[in-house]
């Protein structure tokens, strides 16, 4: 007799089939940036991932070099199906934006000099940025739970917009910098709490 999972247990693909449609699908929808698509497909529809457990592997998707949801999609592929779950959702994430991509770059060299489609490039940017805002404001519940504690998470995220958005810092010694020392307090703090 198996034990049941907990309820709050995140759910797996059953395929290496579904984590290439999946993949597919969270990719024709992420369009101009994918992390608000990516959070609510992964954590709030399909339930592969809990709030707590996307918000490490975001990180770790961000440090690594190259797309960061394609480095979640591999990471989750080759979690549950090693070498060909990953290379099942990395497809997933190229294979269609591809094909749509030199779709769009034919169009695009005909309609590029009209105002309208360099206005419709202009307010495609503000939505993106207000997905991004909306799901950083979702993610913040997350960091109740991070071993640093709100305060210091909250104190490290002011940093990084500051030396990022206003000081324009380049985004390589920003991570070198704010990342190491936020690895070294959450090494202290799980020393401290013996996890």
């Amino acid at each position: 007799m198996s034990a049941e999972p907990p309820a709050d247990a995140p759910a797996s693909p059953r395929s290496r089939t579904e984590l290439f449609t999946a993949f597919t699908w969270l990719a024709l929808q992420g369009f101009g940036g994918v992390l608000a698509v990516v959070q609510r497909e992964l954590v709030e529809k399909r339930r592969w991932l809990t709030r707590d457990q996307f918000v490490e592997d975001w990180a770790v998707a961000q440090i690594m070099p190259g797309p960061n949801v394609v480095n979640l999609a591999l990471m989750i592929g080759g979690r549950h199906f090693g070498l060909p779950g990953a290379l099942s959702a990395l497809a997933g994430m190229l294979v269609a934006p591809l094909v749509l991509l030199l779709l769009v770059a034919v169009l695009y060299s005909q309609l590029a000099s009209l105002p309208q489609a360099q206005a419709a490039l202009r307010g495609m940017g503000a939505v993106a940025a207000g997905l991004i805002a909306a799901t950083g404001l979702k993610l913040v519940t997350a960091l109740r739970n991070n071993v640093m504690g709100l305060s210091v998470c909250t104190g490290f995220a002011a940093l990084t917009f500051v030396a990022i958005a206003l000081l324009r810092w380049p985004l390589a010694w920003v991570l070198l910098g704010l990342g190491t020392l936020s690895c070294a307090w959450a090494w202290r703090q799980l020393g401290r709490t013996g996890g």
